[in-house]
């Protein structure tokens, strides 16, 4: 990644969950964080696939993984894997309690018959 990335690593993740998910009561099962605003969404393995939809509404084109014990990036414009790039403002994944898939109370019984 160059110092021109588009990442802003001041800005804190917009909250533990997905943004979208978490307002229309839906659920996710892994979660990423955009390096440029901090907008948190659900991967493309989730219903609703809100991280991808986050690059598509605004062109921030990297993302990095919201899960414990993951420091990868993603570049959606390039299609580029970096197992690791600068530390942004913690915290750095979803709180460690929280399920995956996730929240609580939310991910249905045959959430696994749901994956692509």
């Amino acid at each position: 990644m160059t110092s021109d990335s588009g990442i802003d690593a001041r800005v804190p993740p917009s909250g533990s969950g997905c943004v979208e998910c978490d307002a229309a009561g839906g659920w996710w099962f892994h979660l990423r964080r955009c390096a440029a605003c901090g907008h948190i969404g659900c991967c493309d393995d989730s219903p609703a696939k809100h991280a991808t939809a986050h690059w598509r509404a605004t062109g921030h084109p990297l993302i990095r993984s919201y899960e414990p014990g993951e420091a990868w990036f993603w570049n959606y414009d390039t299609n580029e894997l970096y197992d690791s790039g600068p530390e942004l403002a913690p915290p750095a994944a979803h709180p460690a309690g929280q399920p995956v898939p996730g929240p609580a109370g939310r991910v249905p019984a045959n959430w696994a018959d749901t994956l692509r």
